[in-house]
């Protein structure tokens, strides 16, 4: 069992800057496929970001290509997500998720197999 514990969600102005973090504990997701996920209200969770388990591949959703960046780093166990140029589209709870299966990272949700209870992001207007 892996549990997944995100935190760095607040509240920035339009334009700002917010970085998030993903803290993995219990079996470890050294070569597990990460990815973040957020839910607005009134919308289905949308995939944001993924990263493969060496970090060396990564994919965006076309709406945060340019702004966002996922890394992470196995040794410590964590994953991170620097979001840059903050729109108010981007208020949203953020979720980390992990995926056990090595490859290109997915953008669906039913690949990932583990899930933090997310974090709020609020950019004000």
């Amino acid at each position: 069992q892996v549990q997944l514990v995100e935190s760095g969600g607040g509240l920035v102005q339009a334009g700002g800057s917010l970085r998030l973090s993903c803290a993995a504990s219990g079996r470890t997701f050294s070569r597990y496929v990460m990815g973040w996920f957020r839910q607005a209200p009134g919308k289905e969770r949308e995939f944001v970001a993924a990263i493969s388990w060496s970090g060396g591949s990564t994919t965006y959703a076309d709406s945060v290509k340019g702004r966002f960046t996922i890394s992470r780093d196995n040794v410590k166990n964590m994953v991170y997500l620097q979001m840059n140029s903050l729109k108010p589209e981007d208020t949203a709870v953020y979720y980390c998720a992990a995926d056990r299966r090595d490859g290109f990272p997915p953008r669906d949700e039913g690949r990932y197999d583990y899930w933090g209870q997310g974090t709020q992001v609020t950019v004000s207007s």
